[in-house]
């Protein structure tokens, strides 16, 4: 569907995009080109496909979803401060349109999610994990910083007392635990992930967009904000949401006892 370096993009016919992170040589690890790849197909080639409903990002192979950046291409450099911050917003913005992408996304860790793996599958909406997948932020063995996310997401997602102790650690932790801890919705046989996140893709996609699309927003805003604004925020989507053809035709088909047709309208 579109030609990029480091991804491959399949679009299936009911709407559903299939994202892989295409480095399974390197355990499809972050090189220069897979950040600026990532925001152009976010933020600009999908953005532009109006019958797209659901997005699933996983990662070639086995063996990982992502296990970070590639540092055979890293350990070398030594950019200037300037320049470094830079590249971080540009890093920061890429999980944010991955994050705030209108559509959902499901995360199918496939393997090892590491570092700025992690960071990245904590930007997905939904992460569904292989039975035999490892997470974790070690940057800190490396004497790094987790800085794609990781010091932000992490504790919103798990609390910070114990997103502190796998960052402080840069231990690397089970499927299970991550389930446990609430990292992953669930976890699943490895030869069962892409089925799983294609049967829920799949049940998404028939959703009506606009509804989706709009609980997801009134979802990420409320956790950004107090309880009064988050509120209010959902009074306006609701507001929206009623005026659509979707709420007319779910209304008339349940009323109907048919099957409604849905057309993000």
């Amino acid at each position: 569907m579109y030609e990029y370096e480091t991804l491959l993009v399949e679009r299936r016919d009911n709407g559903v995009a299939i994202v892989t992170l295409n480095r399974p040589d390197r355990m499809n690890t972050m090189n220069l080109a897979m950040k600026p790849e990532l925001a152009d197909l976010f933020g600009q080639k999908l953005v532009e496909d109006r019958g797209l409903r659901c997005v699933i990002l996983t990662g070639a192979g086995d063996k990982a979803f992502c296990a970070g950046a590639d540092i055979k291409e890293r350990a070398s450099q030594k950019l200037p401060l300037a320049e470094y911050y830079a590249r971080q917003k540009a890093t920061h913005d890429m999980t944010l349109m991955i994050e705030n992408f209108e559509r959902p996304v499901i995360g199918a860790i496939n393997g090892y999610a590491l570092g700025g793996g992690m960071e990245l599958a904590l930007s997905t909406d939904i992460r569904i994990a292989a039975d035999h997948a490892k997470m974790g932020l070690p940057e800190v063995n490396l004497g790094a910083f987790p800085a794609a996310g990781g010091t932000q997401r992490m504790p919103r997602l798990i609390g910070a007392p114990l997103a502190k102790e796998l960052m402080f650690t840069g231990r690397h932790i089970t499927a299970e635990e991550a389930l446990a801890y609430g990292l992953v919705s669930r976890v699943v046989p490895g030869v069962e992930l892409m089925k799983n996140a294609l049967e829920l893709a799949d049940t998404i996609a028939e959703k009506p967009p606009l509804s989706v699309s709009f609980i997801k927003g009134a979802v990420n805003t409320g956790m950004q904000v107090g309880l009064e604004a988050g509120l209010q925020y959902e009074r306006l989507n609701a507001a929206i949401v009623l005026q659509s053809e979707d709420r007319t035709e779910g209304m008339t088909a349940f009323v109907e006892k048919r099957k409604p047709v849905f057309r993000g309208v």
